[in-house]
């Protein structure tokens, strides 16, 4: 239950941030800001709760995983039930938020970052531009998750490439579709928008889910055989490292390791 729970968390910060900072602060940070509140919030969570759910927050990424035998199968639903409900709630609580402000706002006609294509693209992009960039961009973004979480990866550095990937994804998509490459971050807004934004969704469930299996079957091309390590396991610390931190007070957590200290020492 824990890990699920931690999905759920995960995938609602995910959406508050990056869905929030472009409702909320869009017209002041444009494209890049809100490129970087997804990518941040994702790096965020690949260390608050990846060593407990090794930090989906993602259907598409689940089914990646899954393919790619990094986590057991019955784990699955759980997983894309909790991301889903975790980004409704943040849509949910970021639309409370939004109908505060001194200005009526509906979201049908704000957009609410929903994710569109035709008309309710940002640049105006076709179905057919909107599924390619979806597809290709959650390829990137699963590819990265699982090599960046491959037993031959360096230790503990699995959130930085993932959260600046999303980064750059964002940068590239968000002129075409807002840039979903994630089904529940794509439901969230889309619930409280209705009309167009439900109408248009499937694109946002099959084009991401088609690039997680793209993904996979990249990997699995460029990559010699080797063990595969659960996400959740490659995003904790290593088991000699545990043992130095237990038990730990919050600041002597933030500090260098005993045998860090010493290699330090002049």
């Amino acid at each position: 239950m824990k890990r699920y729970m931690a999905e759920l968390v995960g995938t609602f910060v995910l959406v508050f941030g990056g869905c929030g900072s472009a409702v909320l602060a869009g017209e002041k940070i444009g494209f890049a800001g809100v490129s970087f509140a997804f990518g941040l919030s994702l790096l965020a969570m690949v260390y608050a709760i990846g060593p407990i759910s090794g930090c989906h927050i993602n259907p598409a990424v689940t089914v990646g995983v899954l393919l790619s035998k990094k986590m057991q199968p019955r784990y699955a639903l759980g997983y894309l039930v909790a991301q889903v409900i975790g980004a409704m709630l943040a849509a949910g609580v970021l639309l409370l938020i939004a109908k505060g402000g001194p200005a009526p706002y509906d979201p049908a006609v704000a957009g609410f970052a929903a994710n569109g294509y035709g008309e309710h693209s940002p640049g105006r992009y076709n179905l057919t531009a909107a599924f390619l960039v979806e597809v290709i961009l959650t390829a990137v973004l699963v590819l990265t998750v699982l090599g960046a979480t491959a037993i031959e990866a360096p230790v503990g550095f699995a959130g930085i490439p993932i959260g600046f990937v999303l980064v750059l994804i964002h940068l590239v998509g968000i002129p075409v579709t807002n840039t979903s490459v994630n089904p529940a971050r794509s439901i969230g807004p889309a619930v409280f928008v209705g009309g167009w934004a439900l109408s248009q969704l499937w694109l946002f469930v099959i084009a991401p889910l088609s690039g997680a299996v793209l993904a996979v079957v990249v990997y699995r091309g460029i990559t010699l055989p080797a063990p595969e390590l659960p996400t959740r396991l490659a995003e904790q610390a290593l088991p000699s490292e545990q043992v130095e931190r237990q038990p730990l007070t919050t600041r002597e957590a933030e500090q260098a390791l005993p045998s860090e200290q010493r290699e330090r020492r002049p």
